[in-house]
């Protein structure tokens, strides 16, 4: 199923990121993880692309394990950065001859100790390239692109940022799903501003359920998401407790989607960091919502 047949239903629903084991040893451990989320039954699921397409391998198993053992739509990742067109021309090949229909397209993170190299001769230095090359070659695929409620760490201020989302949209992205983000105001704000703009495509917002302490720093570094005094507060007071701090961030989480869904949102993405059993409780925090 392609995700914009979901997408456009007007049912409350939400989906996990899952993402594949960094070595192999760890393989069966994270299988079990992404088996147990999809047995929640969500809407869709997003697997991630190995970091520098390392453990990229197991995407694609992942990804088709979920469609075809549990039958939940599935996302599967791919970032283009510092990869040869033969390589990422390979992986679609590879996500065809699986039956998979929705692909989330992704410049992807810069490898460590290649931040300054000159990245001219590189094949592809942004998303849009890859979005272009997918809709060119795959015409009924469906393609999501990533967008940033706050701003792109890359880019000089958010009317360049959304002027460069727009470019990505028009080359052939049918939804977008957000970073990650701590105040639903900011969303709201973007939502309007991106509307004005012409991009007219579904946005699924991305909540990540803060579970322990020492995930704030991570989420900071990773996104440079606004945290609001509510949430910091709340890491004061129960990031020590490991019990604790579990149940205010799905607590914390649970609030995000709640007022979301009761501002228009129809699916919210939860960057479920490979946890069943914090998929489980949101969900159930969510049971009668959802129906």
């Amino acid at each position: 199923m392609k995700l914009t047949e979901r997408l456009n239903q007007d049912t409350l629903s939400l989906s996990f990121e899952v993402f594949p084991p960094k070595t192999d040893t760890a393989f069966e451990s994270v299988k079990h993880a992404t088996e147990e989320i999809a047995k929640l039954r969500p809407s869709f699921m997003s697997v991630t692309y190995g970091a520098g397409g390392g453990t990229s391998r197991y995407t694609l198993e992942i990804a088709k394990t979920i469609k075809e053992h549990y039958g939940v739509p599935t996302l599967a990742h791919l970032t283009c950065v510092s990869s040869t067109r033969e390589t990422v021309r390979r992986k679609i090949e590879e996500i065809r001859a699986a039956g998979i229909q929705n692909v989330m397209a992704l410049r992807g993170d810069i490898p460590q100790g290649m931040e300054q190299e000159d990245r001219s001769h590189w094949d592809y230095r942004h998303a849009v390239e890859l979005v272009r090359e997918l809709r060119e070659s795959n015409a009924d695929l469906c393609i999501g692109g990533a967008c940033y409620p706050e701003i792109h760490p890359e880019s000089q201020n958010q009317k360049e940022d959304i002027r460069y989302l727009k470019e990505k949209v028009d080359a052939g992205c049918s939804f977008l799903t957000t970073q990650m983000f701590f105040d639903n105001n900011l969303l709201y704000n973007f939502l309007y501003k991106i509307r004005e703009a012409g991009i007219t495509v579904p946005i699924i917002p991305g909540v990540m359920p803060i579970t322990n302490g020492n995930q704030v720093e991570r989420a900071i570094k990773l996104s440079g998401s606004f945290m609001p005094q509510r949430f910091k507060s709340l890491v004061d007071k129960f990031g020590a407790s490991p019990a604790a701090m579990k149940q205010a961030g799905i607590a914390y989480a649970t609030d995000q989607i709640i007022d979301l869904f009761a501002n228009g949102v129809t699916n919210v993405h939860v960057y479920s960091m490979n946890k069943p059993d914090v998929a489980a409780a949101i969900q159930r925090n969510l049971s009668d919502i959802l129906g």
